[in-house]
């Protein structure tokens, strides 16, 4: 009795997992997303609000470098959202895309789930161009495209009952885990794997845009030797592949991106 009832249990659980998965545009990759993205959208943007209005966090609010972020950001953004209209993805993103500049040394930019994105100083002269910008702007996008956050809740999470999980993915403490709460947002900690997919959704991202997917080779070269300069990894890279590895894998995904190219 003990036997069938937990083989019931055991069906069930696999039914709500296989009804949870989602795919990911462009890669078609199915993923486990047990988390509710529109609650978690809504607590990322208050945590956004949260991390601007901090006295530590100096939002740069005019200038060359503000114009140039916004200019990339929303090129990029309307790009995605064209492709995602296009191809039956529009019920499923409701992003509200917001683009902020920060002054600080870091090299480092982030994109939070729902489109909330912040652009470090310290890594524009590496960006360079705005090629380079949208390299970097495009990674970071295709994280919340991808709905890696969520994805990573869901893995945290899996091990919980189902409707616990589901619970649980509501509240607050999703944000709060996934990114920390106060004066800098802590750099979410992706897999190597999602940097990898965040990498190749990012070179079709801005080829969509108008930006020649061949400069984010150069890029990650400047980054590459960024890191060297300095000695340590910068924050940007903690949890990324190997340099090698990367511009290895770039090239390689560099002809699918170009066809998007025009």
């Amino acid at each position: 009795m003990k036997s069938k009832r937990l083989k019931i249990i055991g069906t069930a659980i696999c039914i709500a997992i296989i009804a949870a998965c989602t795919t990911v545009p462009l890669t078609g990759r199915r993923q486990l997303n047990l988390a509710n993205s529109e609650a978690i959208q809504q607590e990322a943007e208050q945590a956004y609000r949260q991390f601007l209005s901090d006295p530590s966090t100096k939002v740069v609010t005019s200038g060359a470098d503000v114009q140039r972020v916004r200019n990339v950001g929303n090129k990029i953004a309307r790009a995605i959202e064209t492709y995602l209209n296009q191809n039956g993805y529009a019920n499923q993103y409701n992003f509200k895309w917001e683009f902020n500049v920060v002054q600080s040394k870091d090299i480092n930019a982030w994109c939070m789930p729902g489109g909330k994105v912040a652009v470090y100083t310290g890594i524009l002269p590496v960006t360079q161009t705005d090629a380079g910008l949208a390299t970097v702007m495009g990674h970071e996008i295709a994280h919340a495209i991808a709905r890696h956050s969520e994805e990573r809740y869901s893995q945290t999470m899996g091990a919980q009952a189902i409707g616990g999980v589901v619970g649980a993915a509501t509240g607050s403490q999703t944000v709060s885990q996934l990114y920390g709460l106060g004066g800098q947002l802590a750099l979410l900690k992706y897999g190597r794997n999602q940097e990898s997919e965040a990498d190749r959704l990012g070179l079709i991202f801005m080829a969509m845009a108008g930006y020649n997917p061949d400069n984010a080779v150069s890029f990650w070269q400047r980054m590459a030797s960024s890191k060297e300069s300095n000695g340590t990894p910068p924050e940007f890279l903690s949890t990324h592949p190997s340099d090698q590895t990367r511009i290895s894998n770039i090239q390689k995904n560099l002809p699918e991106a170009r066809r998007y190219f025009k």
